[in-house]
């Protein structure tokens, strides 16, 4: 059976309609819709039965699909679809299919445009033995209908069908699709940038790694001879914070909630790579990832819930109930947020984007049955775990001030170099991500991607930590918030790169497409912030702990 899924235009990934919004044939026996999974739904796919008949290992010669008169609103739909380049996807037997509606013919001594009609499809397919291996869909330009001006247009659809054998066995089938998802060039490309992205990070950061290691030396020894000489000095840089660089950050609640959620994100991370270098998420698995995100964010909700109550119990928190909903509600509020709107958005337009109402149901009963819980299951755990801190210095009753700082080490410019340096590690494979996610391109090569995640890791922790150092030796120890913000700035970047993606390098349009994109994003890079500020915090809270116990202070 052919299905039809769905129509949009070309440039615009997300804006996508049912195939039946334009007046094509439909089957006599009425249309009949498959039934989708939760990941599918969440694509936008909905399959529809179609009056093709392609029978298996059949051909066919110029079959009459139907006949039918377009009306002058049925040539303004497709009259606007060809206009706007409306592509359609269909599936057969799970492999995916493209084809364009009609063609735009410009009259360059008139300065116009004239709009054609594609009325028949030629169907080629191949097979092995008793398996479907591979189907091509074209058009032919021969056989098209003028729609520019015509207000009423009696016209003939009609489709053949070809079949032949093939070589490729059932379980590389799906091979060319990995194949034509990037040329042979630019995968040359793709792999000369990311070995010239690392080499030139990992120079960076050993440089940086010297530095930061030549200072600590130098001042180890100097408090060293001190302590050795017995001399009565005045102390000076990170060692004069030794009584207030372990005092709690100020509202300690949503931080250790945005800890919580940042290592869940961290974790549902790790388990989708897993999956994706085993080969799940093989080229066109409908709704695989979706699916797997969805299901694995409420699974590993247990560890937000755990991770925010243990530093919530670790600066003295009490109120639990407190912190468990706002842990809750740290990621999935905003989502809501930007969910409802662009739902409503597409409703509006009458997408497939739009979720129907039997999923979220679905989505709010697996919050409700599965993440909520395992979130207050996690709280729990850490509130009655045995679990302390155990900091090397006693804090001080009053907090020292906090001498005047430049310009450059205040919050905001810490936070600029601070997401540089990991950004320009993965800046060249956000082009190839955006490019599956918002284009027709199709990702497949995961280890690539997860060897520049590791990257990513390994230098926003590095960075962190190397600033959290700059920080303190300038004797201001307000160093647990901006780990955390330094670590996370690398989202903000990576919102940053949406605009020039959107503007420079894409063709999207429209209010809708232009919402669907900054919207999704900025959920996207929200859960990069929290996820990699979680990794700069945790990172520098294990150095600073490091160095203090090393001096033994008092």
């Amino acid at each position: 059976m052919l299905y039809a899924n769905k129509v949009g235009p070309f440039q615009n990934p997300t804006e996508t309609y049912q195939y039946y919004n334009l007046p094509f044939c439909q089957p006599t026996d009425g249309k009949e819709y498959k039934t989708e999974f939760l990941g599918e739904v969440l694509e936008g796919d909905r399959l529809v039965t179609t009056p093709y008949k392609l029978q298996f290992r059949t051909d066919v010669e110029n079959a009459v699909l139907c006949k039918r008169t377009l009306t002058a609103d049925d040539l303004k739909k497709f009259r606007d679809a060809v206009k706007q380049d409306y592509y359609f996807q269909m599936f057969y037997d799970d492999l995916p299919v493209w084809g364009f509606i009609g063609k735009v013919e410009k009259i360059v001594q008139q300065g116009t445009h004239k709009y054609f009609l594609f009325t028949h499809f030629h169907f080629d397919l191949s097979y092995n033995d008793d398996r479907i291996i591979e189907i091509n869909v074209s058009s032919d330009p021969m056989r098209t209908v003028d729609i520019t001006t015509a207000d009423t247009l009696d016209v003939q659809f009609s489709y053949s069908v070809k079949w032949k054998q093939s070589s490729v066995t059932f379980d590389h089938r799906m091979d060319r699709y990995a194949r034509y998802s990037f040329l042979p060039q630019h995968l040359e490309i793709h792999w000369f940038s990311i070995i010239n992205s690392c080499v030139t990070v990992l120079l960076l950061t050993g440089f940086l790694a010297t530095i930061l290691l030549r200072v600590l030396k130098n001042d180890f020894m100097k408090y060293t001879r001190d302590d050795e000489m017995g001399e009565e000095q005045e102390e000076t840089g990170w060692k004069y914070l030794h009584g207030d660089v372990f005092r709690f950050p100020p509202q300690s609640n949503l931080f250790s909630a945005m800890l919580g959620v940042g290592v869940q994100i961290l974790a549902m991370a790790m388990c989708i790579f897993a999956l994706a270098l085993v080969g799940v998420f093989y080229p066109y698995n409908r709704g695989g990832l979706l699916s797997a995100c969805v299901v694995l964010y409420a699974l590993t909700a247990g560890i937000s819930g755990y991770v925010s109550g243990l530093h919530y119990k670790m600066f003295g928190g009490t109120n639990w109930v407190s912190n468990v909903l706002l842990c809750t509600v740290m990621y999935c509020g905003p989502v809501l947020v930007v969910f409802s709107f662009l739902n409503t958005v597409a409703i509006f337009y009458r997408s497939t984007a739009a979720l129907p109402f039997g999923t979220i149901v679905i989505i709010i009963l697996l919050w409700a049955l599965i993440t909520f819980p395992l979130t207050v299951l996690g709280g729990i755990a850490a509130k009655n775990s045995k679990v302390e801190f155990n900091a090397p210095c006693r804090t001080t009753k009053f907090p020292r001030d906090v001498p005047p700082l430049p310009w450059y080490r205040t919050t905001v410019p810490q936070m600029v170099m601070a997401g540089f340096l990991p950004f320009s590690a993965i800046y060249i494979e956000l082009y190839y991500i955006f490019a599956s996610i918002w284009g027709h391109k199709v990702y497949t090569i995961y280890s690539i991607l997860f060897i520049v995640f590791i990257i990513l890791i390994i230098v926003t922790a590095f960075i962190t930590v190397a600033l959290t150092y700059f920080q303190l030796a300038v004797e201001d120890h307000r160093w647990w918030w901006r780990a955390f913000l330094c670590g996370g700035s690398t989202g903000l970047f990576v919102y940053g790169y949406c605009f020039y993606y959107y503007y420079a390098r894409s063709d999207m349009s429209g209010f809708m497409q232009t919402s669907f994109f900054f919207g999704y994003n900025a959920v996207v890079c929200y859960a990069f912030f929290l996820m990699l500020g979680s990794v700069g915090f945790r990172a520098s809270l294990l150095f600073v702990r490091h160095i203090y116990r090393a001096i033994k202070c008092e």
